[in-house]
């Protein structure tokens, strides 16, 4: 794992403990609304175990914030933090990692259209991570397709035939992190198959 990157997780654990206690909750008031142990999540403020989705997503639940308010994601109007966006097929791509290599994360906005564009499914090597801030995104993902709410989350190997879009025309904000390890795809979402049908 490169430094960039290093100092991005590491400053996950403290940004945690101090927002607990802010709440004035206790280690054991968390496990128990989150199920993540009380262990673990003191090992994850100490920095001893590295944040990962599947322990931050429960606690941006509880704590009621979005996940890159938690992992310390800058805003695009931050003045201290110079962020070009990249506009790719239509779509707004805003890097909230400086380092090329290792884990990249990205905010993702897909503008409003008049009517959801059909699916054009691509290829590439890595693995992705995703989580949806604002809007509706339909995931079609080989021959699955979903309809991902707000709060939803998924994973999945980028050789698979992949593409992002909105449900339902409107805006979609996402946040993104991609990694150059390809993994054997699965999706964790509670999504149900849209009624656009398959991927093409």
């Amino acid at each position: 794992m490169d430094p960039e990157t290093d100092d991005v997780l590491d400053a996950v654990g403290p940004r945690l403990r101090a927002l607990r206690r802010d709440r004035g909750t206790t280690l054991a008031d968390l496990a128990a609304t989150t199920g993540v142990s009380e262990s673990t999540l003191s090992r994850l403020e100490s920095g001893q175990r590295r944040a990962t989705l599947e322990l931050l997503l429960p606690l941006a639940r509880t704590y009621d914030i979005p996940l890159d308010d938690l992992v310390g994601a800058p805003r695009t109007g931050d003045p201290r933090i110079h962020l070009k966006p990249i506009r790719r097929s239509g779509m707004i791509f805003v890097p909230l990692s400086r380092r090329p290599g290792g884990i990249q994360a990205f905010k993702m906005i897909i503008p409003a259209r008049p009517e959801p564009l059909e699916p054009t499914p691509q290829t590439h090597d890595g693995f992705e991570w995703l989580y949806v801030l604002n809007g509706h995104l339909r995931l079609v993902l080989g021959e699955r397709d979903l309809i991902l709410p707000p709060g939803a989350a998924a994973e999945f190997d980028t050789s698979l035939p992949h593409w992002l879009g909105s449900a339902d025309g409107g805006v979609v904000e996402l946040l993104i992190l991609f990694g150059l390890h390809g993994m054997r795809a699965h999706v964790r979402a509670d999504g149900h198959r849209s009624s656009h049908g398959g991927s093409r």
